[in-house]
């Protein structure tokens, strides 16, 4: 079967490996987004399916829109019979949806119809979910609404964070891809329409989400510390005004009477920080300049002591 695969980030990637590997199935082309600046030195980096595909030694595309005449043509020069899309970024038209015999099906990281959107392992973390997955469904031209055809679902333990979860839903999915399409090819599937009034959107990460609210439960903050942790981190402002990266931390019963903020104790052990319902114990933080480190440490070198409040 020949197949066009368009996809981004790591996530995807996963996916794509999972199918070169299978030898299965004919890659006439990976479609990936242009290569970006990315990180503080603004070096222009390739994605990760990019990287991956050119050690394969697949065809690559990188279409600034695929919506273009351009590109539709190049499509349907390569007349591919089923279109793979996993984290891809763009929107696909219908005249593009329409053009595989097999349609165009999507690897989507969470139990559909909820988490629709571009966040969906972020979004499971932040709102205390204890249990994500993997959909993969028919595409047509609504974000994320196509008709489910097969998922699978993992739990959430409590101290699980963002990465972890993406690490173990990306070989998820990537398998759930490989048991899928022989289904579809089949005719043995039966695409099962999403319940609209169960839809909730996962939007993109945005700089201004990352600052902790200390009015928030501490168990709210605990989940977006998780949510956020290899990327792109949550921070809460010194008493000097400096940033402090809060990178791992446990939700304690103890009632607080301090305001929000307010730091309870800070021994050898590390530190305590009063929520709006609830305290939170800081495990794991980064000073600015710093690299990662233990609350004990950080604590130590008197940064910060009881009684100060953070921002």
């Amino acid at each position: 079967m020949k197949i066009v695969f368009m996809g981004t980030p790591e996530f995807a990637a996963a996916s794509l490996k999972a199918l070169v590997e299978s030898n299965q199935y004919e890659i006439v082309a990976v479609v990936t987004q242009p290569d970006r600046p990315k990180g503080r030195g603004h070096k222009v980096m390739m994605s990760a399916v990019k990287e991956y595909a050119l050690t394969q030694g697949l065809p690559v595309l990188q279409p600034e829109r695929v919506k273009t005449p351009g590109f539709q043509e190049e499509m349907e020069k390569l007349q591919p019979e089923l279109i793979v899309v996993a984290a891809f970024g763009q929107f696909l038209p219908k005249s593009l949806l329409d053009l595989p015999r097999f349609g165009c099906i999507n690897v989507h990281a969470s139990l559909l119809p909820r988490y629709r959107g571009a966040a969906p392992i972020h979004y499971a973390i932040l709102k205390g979910e204890t249990e994500a997955g993997v959909t993969i469904m028919q595409m047509d031209v609504g974000m994320d609404t196509g008709a489910m055809l097969s998922k699978v679902s993992v739990p959430v333990g409590p101290e699980m964070t963002q990465g972890e979860l993406h690490d173990i839903l990306k070989e998820k999915g990537a398998q759930l891809l490989l048991d899928t399409i022989p289904q579809l090819v089949a005719g043995t599937l039966q695409p099962v329409p999403q319940p609209a009034g169960e839809a909730t959107y996962a939007s993109l990460i945005t700089r201004d989400m990352e600052k902790l609210d200390w009015n928030k439960t501490a168990e709210e903050l605990h989940n977006q510390i998780r949510a956020f942790d290899p990327w792109p981190g949550s921070f809460t402002l010194l008493p000097d005004g400096k940033r402090l990266k809060i990178w791992k931390s446990r939700v304690l019963e103890t009632a607080a009477q301090d305001l929000p903020g307010t730091v309870l104790r800070a021994d050898s052990r590390g530190f305590w920080v009063a929520c709006g319902q609830g305290s939170l114990e800081i495990l794991e933080c980064q000073p600015e300049g710093k690299k990662r480190m233990a609350a004990a440490p950080f604590i130590n070198g008197k940064h910060v002591k009881a009684g100060d409040r953070l921002a």
